[in-house]
């Protein structure tokens, strides 16, 4: 009887276009050295991640673990379908800013490869987000609404550009035009700049929560930037840099405390008006459009959501 080759249980999906656009080298040859045992599949242009899980749990040798080389969008993807396949989460990060990969200690596809032989499992806490009576999607870092979306729709529309020149354009664009929206929460209206709701408690300094900053705590932590001030200070307020946030503060850019509202729930839901703002919502960096009529959104925790795997400790 032979050995399992290393990685028989994992089925990896690789979505080359992530690092294309970075200039980054191809790393599947590398997981394929590390894994030889696993099946790997490259993404084409006419696939999606759902079809390559969906048939792979269809074959003879369902795997049990799905490992997912690719950016933000991708990794929050592979998440929703490791929980509905019953799947441990296995991060490659190969994306811009790998914000759910950095927080559980894996900043690189290597570090991801040395945690898949470390071995080390562990649940973590992550959040479901449903519009009207939709089907919930799994959320790992942030739900957002109002600048934020805006923001990211007016960076794709100039995808020419890359990522960041099409970023300083769309901020440009949007301190002159970005909208306040209307909201109704527990019965209380408001005009908002913005609300970012994060899995797991966050730095109380921040407003734009992309990269949560835990992982076991099931908890939704929102900020509301009630729309009090200038659509430069809207701007301003998605900046999730720390030395970003630093500079933009010294300068008084930023908006006072007073704007912002927090709020610590397991469960949040709020509703934005018709005809208050663009129809778009953004979970994890992924851009969702709904009808023109307003909609009702709903964050809810859900601790141990997720297997995945983590450095060794």
């Amino acid at each position: 009887m032979t050995d399992t080759p290393i990685g028989g249980e994992v089925l990896v999906v690789a979505n080359s276009r992530s690092g294309a656009s970075l200039g980054r080298p191809d790393r599947v040859p590398d997981v394929r050295r590390r894994m030889p045992g696993a099946t790997v599949r490259e993404l084409g242009e006419s696939e999606t991640l759902d079809d390559v899980v969906a048939d792979a749990m269809a074959g003879e040798n369902p795997p049990s673990v799905l490992a997912i080389l690719g950016g933000d969008g991708s990794v929050s993807r592979a998440a929703h379908l490791a929980r509905r396949h019953d799947l441990t989460l296995l991060v490659l990060p190969n994306g811009t800013f790998n914000h759910f990969a950095r927080s559980v200690g894996i900043p690189d596809v290597d570090a991801g490869l040395d945690a898949y032989a470390a071995a080390n499992v562990r649940p973590v806490a992550v959040a479901e987000a449903s519009v009207d009576d939709g089907e919930p999607i799994t959320v790992l870092n942030a739900v957002s609404l109002g600048a934020y979306p805006e923001f990211l729709a007016e960076r794709e529309r100039r995808t020419s550009l890359g990522k960041w020149w099409g970023g300083a354009v769309a901020a440009w664009r949007e301190m002159h035009g970005a909208h306040a929206v209307d909201v109704v929460r527990g019965g209380r209206r408001a005009s908002v700049w913005s609300v970012f709701a994060g899995v797991g408690p966050n730095d109380p300094d921040r407003i734009a929560t992309m990269q949560r900053a835990t992982l076991d705590e099931p908890v939704i932590d929102v900020r509301v930037h009630h729309a009090r001030g200038t659509r430069a200070r809207a701007i301003a307020s998605l900046a999730f840099g720390e030395k970003t946030v630093a500079v933009l503060r010294a300068l008084r850019v930023m908006p006072p405390a007073s704007d912002i509202e927090r709020i610590l729930d397991e469960d949040f839901e709020i509703e934005v008006r018709a005809g208050s703002a663009p129809d778009i919502w953004v979970h994890d960096g992924e851009l969702e459009e709904v009808g023109e009529d307003g909609f009702r959104l709903r964050v809810r925790a859900v601790g141990d959501g997720l297997r995945v795997y983590l450095p060794a400790r």
